[in-house]
């Protein structure tokens, strides 16, 4: 079976996010905005695991929803951590356009699922009609 791609993304991600972890509670003795970080940033590759082994269709979207949920809050979190000076413009740039990109995909997929059950749903309804 292939890799998701965004599961693999968001596994880099997450090692990304541990790397500023370190890098902010070693060399900037910064720690509270660091576990924040940290939790939600490593938060969105697991609840990614978990859709992939969801039980329904509505579990998989459920936990992507929360994917999602969680990388729009790792979002804010380096937002702040850029805004107050923790991390520089350039750092910030290249681990938040990842952020974004994971972002991107997980409303892509979430909305093409929603999609796909709805269109099924029409097939079935218009399918009991024609007997």
């Amino acid at each position: 079976m292939a890799e998701s791609i965004v599961a693999a993304k968001s596994y880099g991600f997450a090692l990304r996010v541990i790397k500023l972890y370190k890098h902010l509670t070693q060399d900037q003795r910064e720690f509270v905005l660091a576990k924040q970080v940290l939790r939600s940033g490593t938060s969105i590759g697991a609840n990614v695991e978990e859709a992939l082994g969801g039980q329904s269709k509505a579990d998989f979207r459920h936990k992507l929803s929360i994917a999602l949920k969680e990388a729009r809050e790792t979002s804010y979190w380096l937002r702040l951590l850029k805004d107050s000076e923790f991390i520089k413009p350039d750092a910030f740039k290249s681990i938040h356009g990842e952020c974004d990109e994971l972002i991107r995909m997980l409303k892509s997929i979430i909305l093409t699922s929603q999609q796909k059950e709805n269109n099924s749903e029409f097939r079935t309804r218009d399918s009991e009609l024609n007997k």
